[in-house]
C-alpha cells in the first residue's frame, strides 16, 4: 500500500485516513515530525524512508505571467494543438489568420465589453467589432490585426520550451477582460468584482483619490470603486504557514508597475509584507543563480519585454529565456514546476469558446507552457486551466485551503506532470537578434 504524505503547517505531515495502517506511513510521519521532538523539518526534505514522491518532489514553484496573446495567437500553427489558422468574422465570412508582426501598430480593446462581443455567447465571430471605429480597434484600413498570428518562426524558443516539456491548449484567462482584474485572479482566485482596468495611470492602492475601477457584485450590480481591495490571496495562505515566497515585479515609478497585483491588495501594500516579499523583476536572476528562491515565486515584467502590443514579441521572448536560462542553470532546477502564461488575451482572435463558469469567466484562452524536470516530455495537456489552477497547484502541494470556489474547483495541474519519470534535463536557450 502507497502512503500519502499530505503536507501541514509548520513542516510536519499526516497520512490520508486509507493508510494509517501502513507502517511505512507511520514512519514517514515520525520522520517528516521529526519524531516526538517536536522539531519540523521542511514536508519535502528527504526522509529515512526515502525522500519526497509526487508533487513533494516540487519545492519552488514559479508563475511567470506575460501580457495580452491568444492560444492562437501564439500556437495556433502548433503541431497536434487544438489551433486555429482561420477566424470567422460577424458578417459570417472565413478569413485566414494573417502574420502579426513583432511589433505591433496599436493595441486592440480588450476590455470587458469587447471581450464579450468577441466572445458572442461562444460563437467565437466578432473579434472584428472590437472598439470599431477606434483607435484600438480590431480592423484599421483592412489590417484585422486581432486576426492574425505567429508562427514558430516567429517565437522559435516558446516553441522549443513547448515541443520538450508541456503546451497546455484549454488554459483560459480567468476574467473576460483586461489586465488587472486577471492579474489579481492570479493571486487571490478572485478580482474582488473589479471587470476592468483603473481610471488613473497608478493602479491598486497607489492610485490616486479619484481613481475608480467598475465593479459587478454576485448579483450583477454595477458600481465604481476605489482599486485598492483587501480579500485573502495566496500569499497570505503561504506566509501563514512559513512557506517563502516573493512576488517579483516592476517598483513604483517604472513602467509595468501597475502590473504589480498585490498593489491592489490593501493589507499587502500597507504592510511589511510589501517591503520584504514584493521585489524588483530585475532581481529574479540573481535569487534564481544563487539558490535564494522562495517556495513560490510570481514573475512580471515591464512594458518593452512583456509581450504586450505593440511592443517587441522577440524581445519579451528573449526576457523570457534570460529568466529560465538562470533557473535552468541554478541549484533549483531539480525541484522546481514553472508556469509561463499570458494575462488576458489582448484583442486578438482564438476559436474555443471559453466555459461560462460564473458572470466574471472564463475568459479567451492564452497560452499556458509548464517547464519542470517532472513535466511531460512533448505532452499538449486538453485539460481546462485558469490562473485559479496554479493557485489549486500550490494549495495541493503544501496543503493549503482554498481561497475562493474558484480554486476550490479548479484543475490543479498535475495531469501535466510525471513525478516517477527520470527528470528532464534543463533546456538553455540562445536569445536571438529581434527586428
Amino acid at each position: 500500500m502507497a502512503c500519502e504524505a499530505v503536507p501541514e503547517s509548520g513542516g510536519c505531515s499526516r497520512c490520508s485516513a486509507a493508510h494509517w495502517l501502513s507502517a511505512v506511513c507511520l514512519l514517514l510521519v515520525l520522520a517528516a515530525c521529526g519524531g516526538n521532538s517536536g522539531s519540523p523539518v521542511p514536508p519535502s526534505s528527504p526522509t529515512a524512508v526515502g525522500g519526497p514522491t509526487g508533487p513533494d518532489l516540487i519545492q519552488h514553484v514559479v508563475f511567470i505571467i506575460k501580457e495580452n496573446r491568444t492560444f492562437d495567437n501564439y500556437f495556433g500553427t502548433f503541431p497536434a494543438a487544438d489551433g486555429a489558422t482561420s477566424g470567422m468574422t460577424s458578417t459570417g465570412q472565413v478569413i485566414p489568420l494573417g502574420h502579426t508582426p513583432d511589433r505591433t501598430p496599436r493595441d486592440i480593446c480588450h476590455g470587458w465589453s469587447c471581450a464579450i462581443q468577441a466572445i458572442d455567447g461562444g460563437k467565437m465571430d466578432k473579434f472584428d467589432l472590437e472598439a470599431l471605429g477606434k483607435v484600438d480597434a480590431c480592423n484599421v484600413s483592412g489590417d484585422y490585426l486581432c486576426y492574425t498570428q505567429l508562427s514558430q518562426q516567429d517565437i522559435p524558443n516558446y516553441f522549443a520550451y513547448a515541443q520538450n516539456f508541456v503546451l497546455a491548449d484549454h488554459m483560459f484567462s480567468s476574467l473576460q477582460g483586461p489586465s488587472f482584474p486577471n492579474h489579481l485572479y492570479t493571486v487571490a482566485a478572485q478580482s474582488g468584482g473589479a471587470i476592468g482596468n483603473p481610471s488613473s495611470p497608478e493602479w491598486g492602492c497607489d492610485a490616486d483619490d479619484t481613481a475608480f475601477v467598475p465593479v459587478i457584485d454576485n448579483n450583477g450590480n454595477y458600481s465604481h470603486q476605489y482599486p485598492c481591495f483587501d480579500f485573502e490571496t495566496l500569499a497570505d495562505s503561504l506566509q501563514n504557514v512559513g512557506v517563502s515566497w516573493k512576488y517579483y515585479a516592476p517598483q513604483k515609478g517604472e513602467n509595468g508597475y501597475k502590473w504589480s497585483a498585490l498593489d491592489g491588495i490593501k493589507h499587502v501594500r500597507n504592510s511589511s509584507l510589501w517591503t520584504d516579499d514584493v521585489v524588483p523583476h530585475t532581481q529574479f536572476i540573481s535569487d534564481a543563480q544563487s539558490g535564494q528562491l522562495p517556495a513560490v515565486s510570481w514573475l512580471v515584467t515591464n512594458e518593452e519585454t512583456s509581450e504586450h502590443p505593440p511592443y517587441s514579441t522577440c524581445q519579451g521572448e528573449n526576457w523570457t529565456v534570460q529568466q529560465l536560462n538562470a533557473l535552468m542553470q541554478g541549484p533549483a532546477w531539480n525541484s522546481t514546476a514553472v508556469f509561463v502564461t499570458w494575462d488576458d488575451f489582448g484583442g486578438f482572435y482564438d476559436h474555443v469558446p471559453p466555459p461560462s463558469l460564473d458572470r466574471y469567466g472564463l475568459g479567451p484562452r492564452v497560452p499556458l507552457i509548464i517547464i519542470s524536470p517532472y513535466a511531460k516530455k512533448g505532452f499538449i495537456s486538453h485539460t481546462n486551466y485558469e490562473f485559479s489552477s496554479f493557485l489549486r497547484f500550490v494549495e495541493l502541494r503544501w496543503g493549503l485551503k482554498a481561497l475562493t470556489d474558484r480554486d476550490t474547483l479548479a484543475n490543479n495541474m498535475t495531469d501535466s506532470f510525471d513525478f516517477t519519470q527520470q527528470p528532464l534535463p534543463p533546456l538553455v536557450l540562445q536569445t536571438r537578434p529581434c527586428p
